[in-house]
């Protein structure tokens, strides 16, 4: 009897399931729901300090800054890694998204950023404190984040804008990598809008699927009142230079400081990231706002 059952069962190819079925772990804050929730909240260059929802960018990649001040959280197995954090006031919206995402805030090892301006680095005393994470920077803005003071040479410093100060707990050159078990970040030095900016370079996969992603820094030639960048023609090259270092970056998705920089509402809200041209054609758009700088100064000369 149980002999002609189990020929039946296969004859109707019945499955009897055995113990417990596996849980498949459903995506967080997935763009193709978050991203248009994120666009309906929020509008191009909104708010610095208006809360924002998480975001799940691609595979480890997260945004969980604010509607108008990008913060990028990379997830791995080992630890985490958090890049920018927002203004002073952000730093709790930051670690709010964070655990609203289901991470613990403990888990981020390592804080970065992409340029000392108080804007994207004055939320990150407090992130340190929260976390317990080392904090790394380049050279030119080590102790510019170590005294919350804007550094001599900045463009902007005549603006005299502090932030908190917090402790810089590694330096990071040009070319060396940030890594957090299998999660590895490229550091470039890409000076212009700030002498120590850095733009973050990394891999990320999603369902066999691997995109590379490009955290470029702003690279606006603003200033104060008083700062000419035609009377710094060195820094200028160096400008040019880090522009042109966007330009040639493997590059499927773009993030930005500054979200509507990269029209990333916009994108969100199509739940469409990906653009294998976008680093291009964000370089393209920064040289040209640099040469019309440098050609309204030489009119006023």
């Amino acid at each position: 009897m149980f002999a002609s059952l189990a020929v039946l069962a296969a004859a109707q190819q019945i499955v009897i399931p055995l113990g417990n079925p596996k849980q498949i772990e459903q995506p967080r804050a997935p763009i193709e729901k978050s991203g248009p929730l994120f666009a309906y909240q929020c509008k191009d260059w909104d708010d610095y300090d208006k809360p924002a929802p998480p975001v799940r960018i691609f595979g480890n990649t997260y945004f969980v800054g604010t509607c108008g001040i990008s913060s990028i959280l990379i997830t791995d197995p080992a630890g985490d890694i958090l890049i920018d954090g927002g203004t002073e006031k952000d730093a709790p919206l930051i670690a709010a998204n964070i655990r609203r995402l289901g991470f613990r805030v403990m888990d981020v090892r390592y804080l970065l950023f992409s340029h000392e301006h108080a804007d994207h680095v004055g939320g990150l005393a407090e992130l340190q404190r929260l976390t317990g994470a080392q904090l790394i920077a380049s050279p030119a803005a080590a102790p510019v984040l170590n005294s919350g003071l804007p550094g001599k040479d900045d463009p902007q410093a005549g603006l005299k804008l502090t932030f908190p100060p917090a402790h810089v707990d590694r330096i990071v050159n040009e070319g060396e990598q940030v890594r957090v078990g299998n999660t590895v970040l490229i550091a470039l030095a890409t000076p212009g809008h700030t002498p120590g900016a850095l733009t973050w370079h990394w891999g990320s996969c999603q369902g066999g699927v691997c995109r590379q992603i490009v955290y470029a820094d702003s690279l606006t030639a603003v200033s104060d009142k008083t700062y000419r960048f035609s009377d710094h023609p060195q820094y200028v090259e160096l400008f040019r230079s880090s522009i042109a270092k966007i330009a040639t970056l493997p590059c499927d998705i773009l993030l930005t400081p500054h979200p509507s920089a990269s029209d990333m509402v916009s994108r969100l809200g199509r739940a469409s990231v990906e653009n294998s041209n976008a680093c291009r054609d964000y370089a393209a758009q920064l040289t040209k706002q640099l040469n019309e700088r440098l050609a309204k100064e030489a009119a006023v000369k």
